[in-house]
């Protein structure tokens, strides 16, 4: 399968290094690659920069969004939030037209400082604008609720724990359960939480979470939701 994941931060290298692992043919979507590979300095979360991570990942290409897009069959959205629209239209809708695009970012908004808050929030989500302004695309919220390196090895937290996945295309959701599978993610610990108007709660659960990693110290959990399912 071709993957392009738009995003070079921390959560687009990890999903990114994860396909590439699994044996699948990816690329890296980026605006300006010269000027993502000539930074030296660590990102505001001190991860090292990009250059050095690609270094080590040779197999994964880094190419503008708009090349990754249309190498793609299938499209996994890591950029900030508040960027993903901006890169997803510079992808270009005709790259995005007909395939599955995994969203899982979130609407952070760090304008009145820390801990931000969520924009949009209740009454639209981050997964709807998308779909929205990309109609043709399959939009598929998911992964948005834990860390990156839980999203790709969900073994990190002990015992059983729950991903969910919005979306309005059926066959969408179940090509992006399968690839949750091949993460590591048990059949039953997905949750399909109906059309994409669901990726309102999901989204609404980071701040939460947030509060949760600064009393806890790491990122290394996440929710488990526990009872029958329907028709059990």
């Amino acid at each position: 399968m071709r993957y392009a994941v738009l995003g070079t931060g921390i959560v687009g290298r990890t999903i990114a290094g994860k396909l590439a692992s699994l044996g699948h043919d990816v690329v890296i979507g980026t605006r300006d690659p010269g000027a993502t590979l000539a930074r030296t300095e660590p990102d505001g979360m001190g991860n090292p920069p990009f250059a050095q991570w690609h270094a080590e990942h040779g197999q994964v290409r880094l190419e503008t969004f708009e090349a990754a897009a249309a190498f793609a069959e299938t499209v996994v959205n890591t950029t900030a939030g508040g960027q993903s629209l901006n890169a997803l239209h510079a992808a270009g809708a005709p790259n995005l037209s007909g395939k599955v695009l995994i969203d899982v970012a979130n609407p952070l908004d760090f304008s009145a400082g820390m801990p931000p808050t969520l924009d949009p929030v209740d009454t639209d989500s981050l997964g709807e604008r998308i779909q929205r302004a990309f109609p043709e695309a399959k939009v598929v919220k998911t992964l948005n609720t834990m860390n990156c390196f839980v999203m790709v090895d969900p073994a990190r937290v002990a015992g059983e724990h729950t991903v969910f996945v919005s979306g309005d295309d059926t066959g969408a959701k179940k090509s992006v359960t399968a690839l949750l599978g091949s993460f590591g993610w048990p059949e039953a610990s997905v949750i399909d939480l109906g059309d994409i108007t669901s990726a309102r709660g999901v989204e609404m659960l980071l701040p939460i979470w947030l509060r949760l990693y600064g009393t806890l110290g790491h990122g290394d959990f996440n929710f488990h939701i526990q009872g029958a399912r329907p028709g059990a």
